[in-house]
This record gives structure tokens, C-alpha cells and sequence, in this order.
């Protein structure tokens, strides 16, 4: 056998980073070549024989079985022999190998090559063929991995893999009820995230398994508690779940002859198991290093690479809801962590609700956060389940109070909206949450924050009468509650949380095997609570109405939104109000474009129209079009025709009239006035205006149309100027939100922005920034190669060194993507070296590594190694200069010795004349001394010896030693012993 062959074995894909072999692969690697060297030409009969006779050996049996799981893993066309040697010779039943299979699907099966993942689904299939105990583990480990909110290809291959062998094998499948009841849990999560018409085929055999489950294993389903209906309530609009909707709610015991009926499932506490399935290991184990390690006010850089690493695509929305059900349900901090200045689970959970794009997904995330508390019954649920959202809203009153307006606002909602029928029991199952959350000391008293004076009259008025009991503080004797309410309430603030350990006033709770375990820690009375709070990011705009959550049955969707849109309507008369009924009614998207334009020509057309009808216009049509302006428009495939389709939208047939019409016309007026009234209300109005000024001209490539392009831009400006604002400031707020929308979109405008806008954006450290933090590699590539074509100019000279101190506190990633935009713009090397000085070699490694690698291919010049040697002689580990200097020592060393020495001359008389230091001037005082520039040199004489063999550094240091103080003679001793004696 070829030697070679035998180191082949790899298990995971790797890359420049992660070249190493780890502890586990190298474990493979060593069983499969004891295995090899074992069997090596034998016949088949020879090597059955040899490999039962080292299996039989204890020590030796575990080393056999794994040197065969890997053939099975990395050697397709062999997999079958290999797995037949190993059910032959395995004498545990194959307990070692399931153990390590366990171990790669649940810690490394996001590194593992496509042949071995491919391999490895085969190999469970088979044991669930062949009737192997324990398999139903690893299939359960295995689907943690079908991740929601991800529709990759690779995520795909599992899912559809995953479910064929649990099709396949149903009979099997029903012999385990857990994993029935995850199965089902698993697919009715993912059938949400399956509506694209290139994912129908696997959705539509998604849907058929799923459903046949749940009406032959029903009473196996039951095992999920509430989170179930809460699943179904997502897909209940598909043809055949609907059908399973009026069997579960009208005729339940043709389910299961035991089944009590919704209300039984929605009064079971959901299992943590479950709620743990729709998260992969990785994304566990980054919460829980969050919630129990990550200090509060450390936590965004943690947060934002989590972002990026799971939040970061449109579908990804979804995932929210799975987040934070886990974090409710299973993260429950201990007594010390919530004690602690660990960021609580809070603060993570507003972060999630925050930056949550879509309306469909926000109504979903706070219907997952409150989901506990409908239902909620004190012998059975956990006030852990309960205690994050009340701290939610407590939290955010002082700093975000929109935030804790639109949770409020949705608590009040629900309970008619969730479940008609037995809204009485939703209204008790809050009431009982309320009355816990009062009776374990989460909050002192709940009266201010339902009162508090930063609500809305309307929101108050709606929550005192959806919950009058908690609205005001408990009587006092001798005094009415309307006093109270009169002379002291107004200023009783909300309590805020105490961040700091050992100030924390409210309750804290442990939970133990699934029962809470209280523990009061209440200082001081609330009026004397000591008042900080962390901030939540939270939306800027103004809050609309939430749309209350799909009840059962499902009601017809944005009933709440549809009622506010009449009422608008109502400030509109005549042709204006029949247009925009019009255009609310239509479903059709050219019927409601052309309504779009009817409304157009009435505005202009009215040329006495009231800035009063335009503001409520622009109120409605943000209402009537709310789904459209926070839809992704950026098509995720592009190309011209794609980008063209995607601005054949009703709201861009409004920008259409106004870019149309000409300079001087003073209709454009009205229309302006219109846009900004609508922005009040819908900011995303800006980033969508240039993106359609840019789409519009990605048809014509030729010059006219670069400058038709230019013209239409100026529509961006004049926007700007109604809207009372800077150009600067409204790109800068506008790729902001277009960075918290679509980052794929931001980097397709911001060339754009660079070429039309370049006195604005070229020198901006901020808008450069946002581009830099939301790039991937291929985005950047892109960058970079339309900078070294010439049609797009980022950088300057004239602006460089500001950008590049402002840069020293991004991320890494952020940095090393601005010095690939330096190295592409070809800047001098003479603009970038001032920053030198600036920087630290422990802090800004990432400056210091661009720099370093741009010197090497310089010439080195006087000024360029006053530059270098003006640095501090820093510790050892600090190796830049020498660097610098030996590469410098390759390519150009007369030069060097010539430079260094004429700097080291110029530099020696200061050492002992400090008179003659002062007359030097300004030029002499800008080069680093002579005793900075030994040091350097004392740091460089074991790099290279035979630079101070030339007789110009010879003539320096014998200069330099003359010239130096005794203590310097010491300290540089060991540099001045390689001064030559003249005999």
C-alpha cells in the first residue's frame, strides 16, 4: 500500500488559521493507521481474523473500532465492508463508536468536511436498519443542527437528509416518543422558514411527515406542552394544517382518545429539552457564555459578533423567537449570577427585540416572550419563565420607554386577540403572572410602571382598564387613592435595577431542578432605590400599534392596523380619499401601482393642496404601504433585471413623479413636502430614495447616463434640505438603518455615495466605518477591485491620517479591511508614516502588521527612519522595528548604514551637550535621540552583525561611544563591543 494514502485522513475542512490537526482527529488518524498496518495485504478471510483477534484485547478493541468508523467516515466507496468488519468485531454493540459519533455531531460537526458529514448520515441510517440500541440519541444531537433561520444549502442538505431517513425508517421512529415529539417540533419550526418557491418541493414533504405524525402519534406530541400550539399557530394558514386546526379545536378526541383539548396542551409547561432542540450546540453554548461570564456594559462586541454570525440574513429573523424561548425556559441564572454584574438575560432579550426588523417577527418575539404568562399557573410554571419580560419593560422605562410602550401595549392586546374564546383564561393566566411577580419581590410594585407619565394618554388609558388592580399604590389609612394619585404620584419615578453587585434591590431567584428557590434581597424601600440603568437599544422611530399575534383560529392578519388606516382615511376628502382606498384594497402589485399614481397626479394637480392633507396623506400611506417600506427590497440575487423589477413597487411610483419632474417645476413641491412627512414616520424612506436613484439608472452603462445619474442625485439632496437637515447627517442616519436592514443592500449603495457624494463621504470616518463593519470578504473584494479600476475613489491623502487614528478602536476585522482599501488607493507611504508614533504594538497590532508590510517593499529614506527609530525601544516581544530595519538590511544595507549612521552622528553631540540640544531647531527635535536610536541598534546587533561591519557604522558607534555618559557606556555595552580596535 502506498504510504502516502495513509496520512490522507481528514475529518475537518480547515483553513489558514486552522491548519492543525486536533487531539480528536489526530486520534482518528492514529487508530486508522494502527488499522491499515494491521490488515495491510491480507486477504479478506486474514484480515477478519486479525482484527478479531486485536479486538479481543480490552485495550485494543476501542483502537480497532475507530481506525473502521473512520473508513467508514472518509472512505465512501469502502464504507460498506468497513461497517460490516465493525458490527462483526464490535463486542459492546457498538457503545464506543456511538460515543464518538455523539462527540463529532455535538462539538464538531460544523468543521467536518462534506464527505465525512455525507458519511456519517449514512452510517446512523444503517444502524437504524440494523436495529442498533442507542442510535435514537445521536439522531436527536442531529437535529439540533437543522438550524432555524437558515436556508444555506449545506442546512438544507441536513434537514432534507435528516427527514428521508426518518421517513424511511418510521417504524422505528415510533418506538421512541421523544423523538417523535422533537421531530415534530423540529419540522413545524422549519416549515416557517420554507416558503421560497425553490424549497417548496422539501417544505411540501416537510408538511406531509409532520402532519401524519401528529394525527398517528398525538398523545407522543402532547410531550411538548404549549410551545406546540404555538408552532401550529405559525403554519396554520397551509391547506392541510388548517385541516388539523378544526379537528384539534372541534373534535379532539379523534386525535387522541385522552386529549382533554387546546386548553389542556396550552396549561403544560413546555420541556426544556425542546426548547433546547431549536438551537445548535454552538449557539448554547455562546448564550450561555453571555449570560454567565460577560460583564454588563463588555456585552456588545459579544452581541454583534453574534449578530453576524447567526442574525446576519433576512431569514434569520425567525431565530429570535428560538432565542428567546431558550433564554426564558432553560437559562436560569444562579443566586451569585444574579447578583453579579453578569449582563442578565433582560437586557440580551431587549437587544433581540430591538434589532428585529420585521413587523411579523417582532409581534412573533414578544408573543415568545410573554408566552409563559398567558397561561401561567404557580404549581406548575416557573416565575423564572416570567421574570424577564416585567424586567424588560421595567428596565426600558427610563432610558427606551418606546420599548417598554410597545410590550405594554401588546400585553394589553392579546388578551382579547389570542384566543377569543377563552380570553378570560388569558386575562387570569397574566393576572396570576402580575400577582407572582408582586408576591416573589421581582418589583417592589407594578403602579409605576403602568402609570408611568412617559405612556401615551391612549396606552394608559388602555392599561388601566385592562388592568386596574396593579395601576395605583395600595391605599394608605386614612387617605383616598385620588389624593395619592393627585399629590404624590406624578413623582414617584419608576425603580430602576441597581447594576452593580451587592446594590441589586429587587428579588432574586435560583432555580434547582426545575423549582424556583427565592431568595430576598430588598435594601431599601422603593422610594429610596438607588437608580441606574444599563441603556437597550431600542428603534429611534416612533412605535405603531404591535398587530396582535394570529389567535385560534387564526384571524385575518393586520386587523388592528387595517381600523387605524380607516380612521386616517377620514382627515382625507374626495378624489384623494378614493385613491387611497384604492390603494388599501388592491392586492394586485400593477393595480396598486397605478392607484399609486392616481394619488401622485392628485397631489399634483391640486395646486392649493394644505400642508395639513399632506401630513395626514403621508400618515396613511405609511400605514397603507407599512408592509412594502419594511420589506427587504434588495433583491438577494443581483442583476439588472432583478435590481430593475425590485423599484416596481407603489412606493417608488411616488419617487418615480418626483425625480421625473424637472427642476424648475414647482409641483415637485407638495411631493417633497409629502416625502418628508412620511419619513416622520417610516426613516427607512431615506436609504429606499437612493436606492431607487440608483437602480433606476443601472440599465445605462454610458456616460449620459453617469450624468443623469448625478442629476437624480441631486433629488437626495433637496430631500435633504426639506427635511431641515445636513446631507452629511441624513447618508450617515441613512446607511445606519440600512445597516440594521440589509447589509447586502449598504454595500451596494455605498459606491454610489463615494462617487456622487465624494466632498461628503471621502474623509468621513463614520460612514466609512459603517461600510467596513458590514462588509464580508467578497464585498470587500468587490471594493477593491473597483478602486484599482478606477471607478471609485474612498480614500484620500489629504484625509488619511485622521481615518486611520479614528480606526485604532474598531474590531479587527474593520482595520484589516480599511488597509486593504489603503493598499488599493496605492497611497505614499510618507502620508501614513505620522501614524506611527501613535501607536501602541499591544494595542494596534493591526495598523503596526499594514505598516510593517508596506516599509518592507520601501526604500529606505532619512525620513522614513526617523519615523521607525522615533518609536519606543519597547519590550522583546515587540519586534516592529527590528523588523523594518533587517528587512530593510536584505535588499538596501550600504544605504541603511549610510542613513543611520548620518542620523546617529547628527544625533551624538546631544548626548553630551544639552545646550547644543536646545539651538537645534525644530528640524534636529523631530528625530528620535541618539540614546532611542542605540537602543534600537542594540536590539538589531542579533539580527544581523555584518551591518556594523562597515566602516561607516564603525565611525558612528565610535562617535556615539565617545559621546556617550558612562551609564549609557554600560547600558549599551554590549552594542559598543562591536566598535574594531585599530592596532
Amino acid at each position: 500500500m502506498d504510504q502516502t494514502k495513509l496520512y490522507t485522513v481528514r475529518l475537518y475542512n480547515t483553513s489558514l488559521v486552522e491548519n492543525k490537526k486536533d487531539e480528536i482527529e489526530e486520534k482518528y488518524e492514529r487508530c486508522y493507521l494502527n488499522l491499515k498496518s494491521l490488515i495491510s495485504g491480507l486477504s479478506e478471510k486474514e484480515s477478519h481474523d486479525a482484527l478479531n483477534s486485536t479486538a479481543s484485547k480490552d485495550k485494543a478493541h476501542e483502537e480497532v473500532c475507530l481506525g473502521l468508523l473512520t473508513l467508514i467516515l472518509t472512505d465512501p466507496i469502502n464504507a460498506a465492508k468497513s461497517y460490516r468488519d465493525l458490527t462483526l468485531i464490535s463486542r459492546d454493540g457498538l457503545g464506543v463508536v456511538q460515543a464518538h459519533l455523539s462527540q463529532l455531531i455535538t462539538e464538531r460537526w460544523g468543521r467536518l468536511t462534506d464527505c465525512v458529514r455525507t458519511q456519517l448520515l449514512w452510517l446512523i441510517r444503517e444502524m437504524i436498519r440494523n436495529g442498533v440500541n442507542g442510535v435514537d440519541t445521536l439522531c436527536w444531537n442531529l437535529m439540533r443542527h437543522m438550524a432555524g433561520g437558515d436556508v444555506t444549502q449545506k442546512n438544507i442538505v441536513l434537514i432534507e437528509s435528516v427527514l428521508d431517513i426518518l421517513v424511511e425508517n418510521r417504524t422505528w421512529l415510533d418506538k421512541f416518543p421523544v423523538i417523535v415529539a422533537t421531530s415534530v417540533y423540529t419540522f413545524l419550526r422549519l416549515i416557517e422558514d420554507h416558503m421560497s418557491p425553490r424549497l417548496a418541493n422539501l417544505q411540501k414533504k416537510e408538511i406531509t411527515f409532520t402532519i401524519s405524525l401528529l394525527r398517528e402519534r398525538f398523545s407522543d406530541c402532547l410531550l411538548i406542552g404549549r410551545d406546540l400550539i404555538r408552532l401550529l399557530q405559525n403554519v396554520a394558514r397551509i391547506t392541510e394544517f388548517d385541516s388539523f386546526w378544526k379537528d384539534l379545536l372541534h373534535n379532539p378526541k379523534s386525535l387522541s382518545p385522552g386529549f382533554g383539548g387546546v386548553l389542556s396542551i396550552l396549561q403544560t409547561r413546555t420541556s426544556r429539552k425542546f426548547l433546547m432542540a431549536r438551537l445548535t450546540p454552538d449557539m448554547e453554548q455562546k448564550l450561555y457564555f453571555l449570560t454567565s461570564n460577560v460583564r454588563f456594559g463588555n456585552h456588545k462586541r459579544y452581541q454583534d459578533w453574534f449578530q453576524r454570525q447567526y442574525l446576519a440574513t433576512p431569514e434569520a429573523q425567525s431565530l429570535r423567537c428560538d432565542l428567546i424561548r431558550f433564554i426564558v425556559g432553560v437559562i436560569h441564572p444562579t443566586n451569585e449570577l444574579l447578583c453579579s454584574d453578569i449582563i442578565p438575560r433582560w437586557a440580551v432579550i431587549g437587544w433581540l427585540l430591538t434589532t428585529c426588523t420585521s413587523n411579523i417577527a417582532v409581534t412573533n418575539a414578544k408573543l415568545a416572550l410573554f408566552y409563559d404568562w398567558l397561561f401561567y399557573d404557580p404549581e406548575k410554571d416557573n416565575i423564572m419563565n416570567i421574570e424577564p419580560a416585567i424586567l424588560v419593560m421595567h428596565n426600558s422605562m427610563r432610558s427606551h420607554p418606546a420599548v417598554t410602550a410597545t410590550l405594554l401595549d401588546f400585553l394589553c392586546r392579546i388578551i382579547p386577540n389570542y384566543y377569543p374564546t377563552m380570553a378570560d383564561k388569558v386575562k387570569h393566566g397574566i393576572y396570576t403572572s402580575l400577582r407572582q411577580i408582586l408576591e416573589k419581590r421581582v418589583l417592589p410594585a407594578l403602579y409605576p410602571l403602568f402609570d408611568s407619565p412617559k405612556l401615551d394618554r391612549e396606552l394608559k388609558s388602555m392599561i388601566h382598564e385592562t388592568f386596574p388592580d396593579f395601576c395605583f399604590p395600595p391605599p394608605v389609612e386614612g387617605s383616598r387613592i385620588d389624593d395619592m394619585r393627585e399629590d404624590d404620584l406624578n413623582d414617584v419615578g419608576p425603580p430602576d435595577i441597581e447594576l452593580q453587585n451587592g446594590n441589586q434591590p429587587e428579588a432574586v431567584f435560583s432555580d434547582e431542578e426545575g423549582d424556583a428557590v427565592i431568595k430576598t434581597e430588598l435594601k431599601d424601600p422603593p422610594s429610596k432605590i438607588n437608580t441606574k440603568t444599563k441603556k437597550v437599544n431600542a428603534s429611534k422611530s416612533t412605535p405603531s400599534a404591535p398587530t396582535p399575534p394570529p389567535p385560534l383560529p387564526p384571524l385575518p392578519p393586520s386587523v388592528a392596523i387595517k381600523e387605524e388606516v380607516i380612521d386616517i382615511t377620514r382627515n382625507l376628502e374626495g378624489d384623494l380619499k378614493v385613491a387611497v382606498d384604492l390603494l388599501h384594497s388592491e392586492t394586485d402589485n400593477e393595480a396598486r401601482c397605478e392607484a399609486m399614481d392616481k394619488v401622485v397626479q392628485i397631489v399634483l394637480q391640486d395646486e392649493d393642496i394644505d400642508n395639513d392633507v399632506l401630513a395626514s396623506l403621508g400618515a396613511c400611506l405609511c400605514e397603507v404601504l407599512q408592509e412594502q417600506l419594511e420589506a427587504k427590497v434588495f433583491p438577494e440575487t443581483v442583476s439588472q433585471e432583478l435590481v430593475i423589477d425590485s423599484i416596481g413597487k407603489p412606493i417608488f411610483v411616488l419617487i418615480r413623479n418626483l425625480v421625473e419632474l424637472s427642476d424648475y417645476d414647482q409641483r415637485r413641491n407638495p411631493l417633497y413636502t409629502l416625502l418628508a412627512e412620511m419619513h416622520t414616520h417610516q426613516p427607512r424612506l431615506g436609504y429606499l430614495l437612493l436606492y431607487y436613484l440608483q437602480a433606476s439608472t443601472v440599465s445605462d452603462e454610458s456616460e449620459n447616463s453617469k450624468n443623469s445619474r448625478n442629476d437624480k442625485m441631486h433629488t437626495y439632496k433637496e430631500f435633504c434640505d426639506n427635511l431641515d437637515k445636513k446631507l452629511e447627517e441624513c447618508i450617515l442616519h441613512d446607511f445606519k438603518l440600512c445597516q440594521e436592514d440589509d447589509v447586502q443592500l449598504l454595500c451596494w449603495l455605498a459606491p454610489a455615495i463615494y462617487n456622487e457624494f465624494p466632498n461628503i463621504a471621502i474623509g468621513d470616518a463614520n460612514l466609512l466605518h459603517l461600510v467596513v463593519s458590514s462588509v464580508d470578504a467578497r464585498q470587500l473584494q468587490e471594493l477593491v477591485c473597483r478602486v484599482v479600476q478606477g471607478s471609485l475613489v474612498i480614500l484620500q491623502e489629504d484625509s488619511l491620517q485622521n481615518i486611520l487614528t479614528a480606526s485604532l478602536m474598531w474590531e479587527t476585522f474593520e482595520q484589516v479591511c480599511l488597509w486593504q482599501l489603503v493598499s488599493a488607493h496605492s497611497m505614499s507611504i510618507s502620508t501614513i508614516i505620522p501614524v506611527l508614533t501613535k501607536l501602541d504594538f499591544a494595542s494596534h497590532a493591526e495598523a503596526l502588521t499594514a505598516i510593517l508590510l508596506m516599509l518592507q517593499q520601501e526604500k529606505p529614506t532619512a525620513e522614513l527612519l526617523k519615523e521607525v527609530l522615533s518609536r519606543d525601544v519597547g519590550p522583546n516581544c515587540d519586534l516592529f522595528v527590528v523588523s523594518v530595519l533587517m528587512a530593510w538590511c536584505r535588499e538596501h544595507e550600504d544605504i541603511l548604514a549610510e542613513l543611520i549612521a548620518a542620523l546617529l552622528s547628527s544625533r551624538c553631540p546631544a548626548v553630551a551637550s544639552p545646550n547644543k540640544r536646545k539651538r537645534a531647531g525644530t528640524r534636529a527635535s523631530a528625530a528620535p535621540s541618539a540614546e532611542r536610536i542605540l537602543g534600537h541598534l542594540d536590539r538589531l546587533r542579533t539580527g544581523t552583525r555584518h551591518l556594523y561591519k562597515l566602516d561607516v557604522m564603525q565611525k558612528a558607534l565610535q562617535q556615539a561611544q565617545s559621546a556617550c555618559s558612562d551609564s549609557q557606556k554600560s547600558q549599551f555595552s554590549n552594542l559598543f563591543a562591536l566598535v574594531e580596535v585599530d592596532e
